[in-house]
């Protein structure tokens, strides 16, 4: 056996062999901060927490850089001794415990002592504190885990932690980093709901010297909810309470009418702790159950309390997930508390029954003016018809390329929604709003490189967005003027709005808006050319027929021209079918015309 650096061996086999040994502490410390310094939000969710439990009444977040260059937190509590600045920044240093049966009864939000020490670790972090019993206050630099400067200085009572360079010393972390605006609008995010589940106490956030939000500490909810959701929606939101015994169940929740394309709004806090539970989501949407479409979810923030000996926060490194003594009870009440909200907000539904019979002096449901296929230039006759033939000039249909659709004849609109064609291979049903997505779509790609119609509005309007959103469109403005808006800031989230694309005159300007900032949010792809093609999809969806619109002949005849005109018209733009083929094989099948092969 050949020995390497008193460390390294090679056995019998040729392999290399370790021996064990204890890691610097420096490497441990690194190790632990990768499990709880995930990105910039970690840290400021740690240090916010820290301010919580100090009992602050104002905290206030500082950011540069998406958190990368600048992480300041600062705060009005309770404050760390002189003696015990130093041994805050150790590792497994609290207040919060003192024996292991402590960890079954938990009410602080902090308790491991690793956040401080782990943070440190990777960063240049400045410690500043005084109690309200000092007379001047204390400063601790450290860098990469060594401290660098220890001093008394003046300072109002309370803390203030100044991160800065993170990630300094695993700069490989950097790379694995969502981009900017993902990172900023994670922290916007996560100090919006720690507001919300701290109402009395008055939050202030400010990023590269803009004020995002800013709270009064009043104990309103629906007040901080509008910097969350828009104000819109947070006079929409139904609002929850439910006491069971020892729990309560209380909160928001969106009416079915307001849904979202993911579970991103379903918040969830568990004695004032921000956990993820898929237990607690699945609560939620089974509280919904048959009052929303497939595939879409409803937003909510919900805050339960139950005793802490029924709640273990120490299954989580970064305290996200929880595990509750009874979980089916947990289940029971959120789902029950949520039900009873939406049953009691919605009002009973008012079913008419279809009206089937036509008074002689009514026009058809569906008319007998059909379109036939031809060639161009030829005028044809409609024959067959109880009704007179009708003459169409098919030159004005353009030339159709070989392998899309084949040439169509109208046979009309069925259920408000379907346009119903033939074609030499069949039969094709056509849904009006995709097709429609569809033609609008590659009429506006079609103008990336040119200039959109914009509508000038009569009176520029004011549109209040929630403070990840507004970010959005701040960043966003550039681009937003190319489709043809013209949005200018006007305050805290707030945006004047003096014309919107011509394709979207129709919408209220807030809805428009709320249209990009639903594509930002979903879309967090780097290249430019994506992003526009999404929000030109976003744009067109909102735009379009929708299923349940009658259309007049006229205007399916020309729906149908314009979708045989459209490069990729058998999909929309997000993918779904614009038709189903049912072909004459099919067809002679379904009437035993001919038999199976």
């Amino acid at each position: 056996m050949v020995s390497y650096d008193n460390r390294v061996d090679y056995n019998h086999a040729g392999q290399v062999y370790v021996s064990i040994q204890i890691l610097p502490d420096e490497v441990a410390s690194q190790i632990a901060a990768g499990e709880v310094v995930e990105r910039p939000a970690s840290v400021v969710k740690e240090l916010v927490e820290n301010a919580l439990d100090a009992g602050a009444t104002f905290i206030r977040v500082r950011v540069n850089g998406a958190g990368k260059q600048l992480i300041e937190i600062s705060d009005d509590g309770s404050g760390i001794p002189k003696d015990e600045m130093r041994i805050s920044l150790a590792r497994h240093a609290t207040s919060k415990l003192r024996f292991a049966e402590d960890l079954f009864h938990i009410t602080s939000l902090g308790f491991r002592g690793e956040a401080l020490a782990s943070i440190a670790s990777v960063s240049r972090l400045t410690l500043e504190s005084r109690t309200a019993n000092e007379s001047t206050g204390t400063r601790i630099v450290m860098e990469g885990g060594r401290e660098r400067t220890f001093e008394s200085v003046g300072l109002p009572q309370g803390t203030t932690v100044r991160v800065e360079d993170l990630f300094l010393t695993v700069p490989a972390r950097l790379k694995f980093l969502k981009t900017d605006s993902t990172e900023r609008s994670q922290i916007d995010n996560l100090v919006a709901r720690y507001a919300l589940a701290y109402p009395d106490v008055r939050f202030h956030l400010e990023q590269d010297g803009h004020t995002g939000l800013s709270t009064s500490g009043n104990g309103k909810r629906r007040e901080i909810l509008a910097g969350l959701y828009g104000v819109d929606l947070a006079r929409q939101m139904i609002e929850v309470l439910l006491q069971e015994d020892e729990m309560e169940v209380s909160g928001f929740i969106s009416p079915i009418s307001i849904t979202r394309a993911t579970r991103r709004d379903m918040t969830f806090f568990v004695n004032g702790r921000w956990v993820q539970d898929p237990a607690l989501n699945t609560a939620l949407m089974q509280a919904y159950h048959t009052l929303l479409m497939v595939g879409r979810f409803p937003a909510a923030v919900l805050f339960l309390k139950l005793p802490p000996e029924s709640v273990d926060v120490n299954v989580h490194p970064a305290k996200a997930e929880v595990r509750f003594r009874s979980q089916d009870q947990v289940f029971s009440a959120v789902q029950r508390g949520v039900r009873r909200a939406l049953l009691a907000s919605s009002p009973v539904p008012v079913i008419q029954p279809a009206r089937w019979e036509i008074s002689q002096s009514q026009p058809p449901l569906v008319s007998p003016d059909w379109q036939m296929a031809a060639e161009a230039g030829e005028t044809i006759l409609v024959e067959g018809m109880d009704a007179p033939g009708i003459l169409l000039d098919t030159s004005q249909r353009s030339e159709i390329s070989a392998g899309m659709l084949p040439l169509l004849r109208l046979v009309g609109q069925i259920g408000a929604t379907y346009l119903v064609a033939e074609a030499p291979d069949g039969l094709y049903l056509i849904d009006q709003h995709a097709a429609h997505e569809r033609v609008l779509f590659e009429r506006m790609i079609g103008q990336v490189n040119g200039h959109f119609t914009a509508q000038t509005l009569l009176t520029p309007e004011l549109v209040e967005l929630s403070l990840p959103a507004a970010r959005m469109v701040t960043e966003q403005l550039p681009v937003l003027s190319n489709f043809g808006f013209d949005i200018e800031p006007f305050g805290t989230n707030t945006f004047r709005v003096r014309a919107v694309p011509d394709i979207l005159s129709s919408i209220r300007p807030a809805a428009a808006l709320q249209v990009l900032v639903e594509d930002f949010e979903e879309d967090e792809t780097p290249l430019q050319g994506q992003r526009e093609a999404r929000l030109i999809a976003r744009i067109c969806k909102r735009a379009a027929i929708k299923g349940g619109q009658v259309l007049s002949q006229e205007e399916q005849k020309a729906l149908l021209l314009d979708l045989e005109k459209c490069r990729s018209p058998r999909t929309c733009p997000h993918g779904r079918p614009t038709m189903i083929h049912l072909s004459i094989d099919l067809l002679e099948r379904q009437f035993g015309r001919r038999g199976a092969r």
